[in-house]
């Protein structure tokens, strides 16, 4: 089965697949960028395999790599539909991993990085079932009063920041919470100390302890 977007795929060896992790990468980047992850936390979820998939559209400010939606301009609108659209190419590219490892939502976790932390915020509220659970590294809400409209879904959350982040300032993970809090969805948070744009190897700890917690207990 050939999925509609282009993926990195790490399937078990031998184990029998139980549960799926899909990383989204930042804006410029590609499923091998994000795939990083994967190569320590695949030793302690053996029964996982772990998806990493390409933005559907190239990256406006570098070719060489992908966005999941246009961030080179200032007008929200712009953004909020070019988002949309992602959050539907990604449903659909879901339903196909879905198919092709008869899994269910609760078995797979989500887990973005600044842009792909955008958009995996807006699939764990708008999904018609809840993931198992959605992990989001240093980024923010696109925009509270459209997604406010659009909650139907209560994925459980986990929002890691570095609190020197130049990119993506870290205030972004306390409003992020705040408003996740507010609306009765399950959210934990760190802020890192001296740690940048980047997923250190603290925040990955910190991630696969509570991948591994909501996937065994599904």
């Amino acid at each position: 089965m050939t999925f509609c977007l282009n993926s990195i795929i790490l399937e078990p060896e031998k184990e029998k697949i139980e549960s799926a992790i899909i990383l989204l990468h930042g804006y410029g980047g590609d499923g091998k960028d994000i795939s990083v992850l994967s190569l320590n936390w695949k030793r302690h979820l053996p029964n996982t395999v772990f998806i990493c998939p390409d933005g559907y559209e190239k990256c406006q400010i570098n070719p060489a790599g992908f966005q999941w939606f246009d961030l080179n301009t200032e007008d929200l609108k712009t953004i909020i539909e070019g988002s949309k659209r992602a959050e539907k190419k990604l449903f659909d590219f879901i339903k196909e991993v879905k198919e092709k490892y008869d899994l269910k939502n609760s078995q797979i976790c989500i887990c973005g990085f600044s842009q792909g932390c955008m958009i995996s915020i807006n699939l764990g509220l708008t999904s018609t079932k809840p993931f198992n659970c959605i992990v989001g590294f240093s980024g923010k809400i696109i925009d509270k009063s459209d997604i406010q409209k659009r909650i139907i879904s209560k994925t459980k959350f986990l929002l890691i920041h570095g609190n020197d982040d130049d990119v993506v300032s870290p205030t972004n993970l306390l409003e992020a919470k705040d408003f996740l809090l507010r609306n009765n969805i399950e959210t934990t948070s760190h802020m890192i100390k001296d740690c940048g744009h980047h997923i250190s190897v603290e925040s990955s700890s910190l991630a696969l302890n509570f991948i591994k917690k909501n996937l065994h207990n599904y």
